[in-house]
C-alpha cells in the first residue's frame, strides 16, 4: 500500500518553508568522540566550541570504561520499566552518588533530563495548586508546567525573566493555591546568566513556596568544587529540589534525574509517568555517570581549568572588540544582531575548523541573534586563541561594528 501522498507533500512544503526562512538545521557528523578537537565527516579536524562538553569527561578514560564494565556485568539494558522487571544495583549507586553531589537526601533517575522535568510537575501537584516559571526557562520546564496543567487542573503563570518583584506578585494572586511552585534554571542556555538564588530562596519560604532548580547547565560548572548554582551561592543542601541531566559535564552520554527529599523520589518511583511507562537508564551510561561524578569529586582542579578558560576566553574576546555577554558562566553568547550574519559567521567559521552554533530569531528575541560560545576544561589556551582570532577576522568580514 502506497504512503499518503498529501502528507508527504505537506511534509515537503514544511521543510521547504523551513529552507526558506533559513531556520533549518543541517546535522554534522562526527567520526571521532566529543572533546574539544574532533574529526567532523568531510571537514576533517574541526574545534568544537558548542558543545556542553564542559568538563572533557565524554572521552575521559575512566568514564569510557566504567560503560564497557558495566556493558559486561549488567549488559544492555533492564528490558522493561524498573519496578516491573527490577533495578540494577548501578542505577541505585548512581542515585546516591547523585544525591551527595549535589545536596540532597535522595535522587531519581531518568532516561534524560527532558524525562525528569516532565514527570516532576505533574507528579507533586494537584488541582488547585499554583506554579511559577521564569519567562527564560527551558523547553521541558515549559512542556512540564503545561502537561500538568491538563493533566491535573493546576494554574501556571510566567514571571518575567529575573524579576523578583513580578515573581512576588504572581505568587501573591496565588496566596489561596493549596502548594505554590516556583521553576528557574539554574543557568539559562541562551543568556549564560545565572539564577538568582539567594532572592529566589527567600521570596520561596516568605511565600510557602517550594523551589525547583533545573541545574542541568550548571551541575559540574557552577561552585568551586563543581556542585551546582546552590554551591556557587553557598547554599548547598538548601534548594527543595534539583533537577539535572548526565548529558553535559557529567560525561555527555544521556540521561537526567531529580534530587530532593526522600519522599520526593519515593513518589516520583509511585507516580512519574516517564518513571512507570519506559525503561531505565542503559546501564552503561548509568555506570559512566557514575564515574564522571566520582572524577569530579576527586579532580576539582578540573572545575577550576573550565572556570579560568571561560574567564581568559570571555575576557579575550571583549579586548579583540567584540560584545560577549557578562556573565561567569562558560557560556559565553557573542551578541550579533541580524540572524542572518550569526547564521552567515557560523557557516564561515565552520569553514575555517571551528564549530559554533548562530542563533536568532525565534529562538532568541528579534535583534539579539548571537553566537553561542560553550568553553571546556579540555581546550588547551591556544584552542581559545585560535577561536578568538578567527571570530575576530570573521566578524570583521560580515561588517560587525568593533
Amino acid at each position: 500500500m502506497a504512503l499518503n501522498p498529501n502528507f508527504r507533500a505537506d511534509l515537503d512544503g514544511q521543510i521547504a518553508q523551513l529552507k526558506a526562512d533559513r531556520v533549518y538545521k543541517t546535522l554534522n557528523h562526527l567520526e571521532s568522540p566529543q572533546a574539544a578537537r574532533v574529526t567532523m565527516e568531510g571537514r576533517g579536524e574541526v574545534l568544537i566550541l558548542s558543545s556542553n562538553n564542559y568538563l572533557g569527561l565524554c572521552n575521559e578514560p575512566a568514564v569510557v570504561q566504567a560503560g564497557i564494565d558495566a556493558l559486561g556485568t549488567f549488559g544492555a539494558g533492564t528490558g522493561s520499566v524498573r519496578f516491573i522487571c527490577g533495578t540494577f544495583t548501578i542505577h541505585r549507586e548512581l542515585e546516591q552518588a547523585l544525591a551527595r553531589f549535589v545536596g540532597t537526601d535522595a535522587a531519581m533517575s531518568f532516561v534524560s533530563a527532558w524525562n525528569a522535568n516532565e514527570g516532576l510537575t505533574a507528579s507533586i501537584v494537584e488541582e488547585g495548586d499554583f506554579v511559577a516559571s521564569d519567562a527564560l526557562n527551558h523547553a521541558s520546564i515549559i512542556d512540564s508546567m503545561r502537561l500538568a496543567k491538563a493533566i491535573t487542573k493546576c494554574t501556571t503563570a510566567v514571571y518575567k525573566h529575573g524579576d523578583m518583584d513580578d515573581l512576588v506578585e504572581k505568587l501573591r494572586s496565588a496566596k489561596s493555591a493549596r502548594r505554590r511552585l516556583v521553576w528557574t534554571d539554574g543557568i539559562f542556555s541562551m543568556e549564560g546568566a545565572i539564577a538568582k538564588l539567594p532572592q529566589l530562596l527567600q521570596i520561596a519560604r516568605d511565600h510557602d513556596a517550594v523551589l525547583v532548580v533545573d541545574d542541568s547547565h550548571a551541575t559540574g560548572v557552577l561552585g568551586a568544587t563543581g556542585r551546582g548554582t546552590p554551591e556557587h551561592f553557598g547554599v548547598v543542601g538548601e534548594v527543595d529540589i534539583i533537577t539535572s541531566t548526565l548529558g553535559k559535564a557529567l560525561g555527555g552520554a544521556a540521561g537526567g534525574f531529580v534530587a530532593g527529599p526522600e519522599p520526593l523520589c519515593d513518589m516520583l518511583t509511585q507516580r512519574s509517568r516517564p518513571q512507570l511507562f519506559s525503561n531505565a537508564l542503559p546501564p552503561t551510561v548509568a555506570a559512566s555517570a557514575l564515574a564522571a561524578v566520582q572524577f569530579i569529586e576527586s579532580h576539582p582542579d578540573r572545575v577550576r581549568s573550565l572556570h579560568e578558560n571561560a574567564a581568559w576566553f570571555r575576557a579575550a574576546l571583549k579586548e579583540a572588540g567584540l560584545h560577549p555577554l557578562d556573565g561567569e558562566t562558560p557560556i559565553v553568547p557573542i551578541i550579533v544582531g541580524k540572524t542572518a550574519d550569526a547564521i552567515r559567521m557560523s557557516g564561515m567559521l565552520l569553514d575555517r575548523g571551528i564549530f559554533v552554533t548562530g542563533f536568532g530569531f525565534p529562538v532568541v528575541p528579534h535583534g539579539t541573534a548571537r553566537l553561542r560560545c560553550q568553553v571546556s576544561a579540555a581546550h588547551s589556551r591556544a584552542d581559545l586563541e585560535f577561536a578568538v582570532r578567527s571570530i575576530s577576522e570573521v566578524a570583521a568580514a560580515v561588517g560587525l561594528p568593533s
